[in-house]
């Protein structure tokens, strides 16, 4: 960006913000139109990232480059990566994500930190983000709204926080306050049927024989193409996207920096909708994966 235009920006801000991320899923969509992707169009993807790397550390592309700095490390852009990067983006741009929707989420993410500051939930604490939520009923389905209501509407039931409650709330809460931290939210949990329960199965039991397994984020062990031949050896599948028929979506330990976002991200925002609908597909953390294939 030249020197010159740089006092304008803040003028433009929305428009300079649409513009860009358009101007990105156009290249995006472009360069995977015919299914494939050479490295002179990976260069011209790069060239987008380097006119907005001083933009970096700015929300939104604080959320998004670190993606398409993952999608491009080595050099290639698959279109499952080019899927990740589409789909962020319209998150990113969508009228859902910004305006009041976006600040109240942003408020509520920092309101459950600031909560916990002292280490303790009180009940009147408890009260006053009972009556937050109703004044916000705009954000039901927006995560985490579902999921602070229907604890909060649990706890309050008997109208005292015994000793078990109260070291859920903290462990729920202590997730915001890493949040501030720009740390990835490691121990999401989602609202199912009325009830709060973690977004990763607790200790499943995992079969390889026969069984499909796709995988979102990044390992803290193996590259992508070696957690395939692992899979593939012990007798399973790799699907490359979420579906009714993947038995398994793991989630890598390093997580996603976007996910606190964007609900965790698209394999595991489809996951989670065809979980809720009924569909036995277990999302499972990469470190159960490991132990499930020690003991394979």
């Amino acid at each position: 960006m030249h020197q010159d235009h740089k006092p304008y920006l803040h003028f433009t801000g929305r428009s300079q913000l649409d513009k860009s991320i358009n101007s990105l899923v156009g290249i995006v969509e472009g360069i995977a139109i015919d299914q494939e992707i050479n490295a002179r169009e990976v260069r011209f993807l790069q060239d987008w990232v380097s006119e907005h790397q001083e933009l970096q550390s700015r929300h939104p592309y604080s959320e998004l480059m670190p993606v398409i700095y993952a999608a491009l490390e080595d050099g290639v852009l698959t279109i499952e990566e080019r899927d990740d990067i589409l789909w962020l983006c319209q998150q990113l741009t969508s009228t859902g994500y910004y305006d009041q929707i976006t600040a109240d989420l942003q408020r509520l993410h920092a309101l459950l930190g600031a909560i916990l500051a002292d280490g303790v939930v009180t009940g009147a604490e408890l009260q006053g983000l009972s009556a937050w939520l109703a004044d916000h009923e705009h954000l039901k389905t927006c995560w985490p709204y579902d999921e602070v209501d229907s604890l909060v509407v649990s706890v309050m039931a008997d109208k005292k926080i015994d000793a078990e409650e109260q070291k859920i709330l903290r462990s729920f809460f202590s997730e915001f306050i890493s949040f501030l931290d720009n740390t990835t939210i490691v121990s999401p949990v989602i609202a199912e049927q009325g009830s709060i329960t973690g977004l990763c199965s607790v200790c499943p039991e995992i079969t390889f024989e026969g069984a499909k397994f796709c995988f979102t984020g990044a390992s803290s062990r193996y590259k992508r193409t070696e957690i395939a031949e692992i899979v593939q050896q012990l007798g399973g599948e790799i699907a490359s996207d979420v579906s009714a028929k993947v038995d398994y979506l793991v989630i890598g330990a390093e997580g996603n920096p976007c996910w606190a976002y964007a609900c965790y991200g698209r394999k595991v925002e489809k996951a989670v909708k065809l979980r809720k609908e009924g569909k036995r597909i277990q999302i499972v953390h990469e470190h159960d994966f490991h132990d499930a294939v020690a003991d394979a």
